[in-house]
């Protein structure tokens, strides 16, 4: 977009009302998916150009304001469905549909129990809940009957078992899991 001298001087003299945008509107901006407060305000000087380049008179500053909010808006909640997305992405099944040598299987087990119940007591509440959620997608239960179980959304143990995979892919006793290779 290009702005007239005139217009890039109202931007210029305008910055301080990204940062009153996000001051007033972004609570706790620190929880807002990606973006971090700089993100934020590059954003919000979009909307500043945004609000320059279409102004038509009358009080810039509430113009500008509503459209440096709006442009904010529109950037977070793209990114919450992106999120939304990438988590409900990441879960798959657990479950092996090929038979497998039951001596290996109870070997698999024993490592598996351990390595769940010593990185549980290690782990974060929300993480817990996702080694829990594992265990019990491994029975065959399903994102929604584990959420009615656990008084939560299939969208909320998506994302808590996506955290426990992560938390769990760091693990040393992960390591030893990966040997059998079914």
């Amino acid at each position: 977009m290009r702005l007239t001298d005139i217009q890039q001087k109202k931007v210029e003299e305008n910055m301080g009302l990204v940062h009153q945008v996000i001051h007033d509107k972004v609570h706790g901006y620190s929880q807002w998916g990606f973006h971090t407060y700089d993100d934020l305000f590059q954003i919000g000087c979009v909307g500043l150009c945004k609000a320059a380049a279409t102004d038509k008179g009358g009080t810039f500053s509430t113009y500008a304001y509503r459209l440096i909010w709006h442009e904010i808006c529109d950037a977070l909640i793209q990114s919450t469905k992106r999120y939304a997305d990438e988590v409900i992405a990441d879960v798959t099944p657990y479950m092996n549909t090929e038979p497998a040598n039951e001596e290996i299987l109870s070997g698999l087990r024993m490592d598996l129990s351990h390595t769940f119940s010593s990185a549980r007591k290690e782990a974060p509440p929300s993480t817990a809940k996702g080694i829990d959620a594992m265990i019990l997608m491994s029975q065959g239960y399903t994102s929604s009957e584990i959420g009615a179980r656990m008084g939560a959304s299939a969208r909320l143990v998506c994302a808590w078992v996506s955290k426990a995979r992560k938390f769990l892919k760091d693990r040393p006793e992960a390591k030893s899991i990966a040997m059998y290779h079914l």
